[in-house]
């Protein structure tokens, strides 16, 4: 059966909090959707997988191998597998789409 979903439907994520779900799962890659709003920086991130992200909705400050880049809705950039990177801060409508390859 096929069903339908809305990227904006949902949960919404409290201060400093970040919600994940894996929109589709293959051998070769993963989509997800993150809703995230954090007013200071979050974890660090040094993945085994490339990543491309796309900012939906909202604004967005990531920091990347010691450069910090400033994102508005529709920016999208890929992070290359083992990139030391993490979001400093986003509006409280920061809505990403996420696919990861290995």
């Amino acid at each position: 059966m096929i069903r339908k979903s809305n990227l904006y439907q949902g949960e919404s994520p409290s201060p400093e909090r970040e919600i994940f779900s894996t929109l589709l799962e293959h051998a070769a890659f993963r989509i997800e959707s993150i809703r995230s709003w954090l007013k200071t920086p979050g974890e660090w991130y040094d993945q085994n997988e490339d990543e491309w992200v796309l900012l939906c909705e909202g604004e967005a400050v990531l920091e990347i191998a010691g450069e910090t880049l400033d994102l508005t809705k529709g920016d999208h950039l890929l992070i290359p597998r083992r990139t030391l990177h993490r979001v400093v801060s986003t509006s409280p409508d920061a809505c990403w789409i996420a696919v990861f390859s290995s």
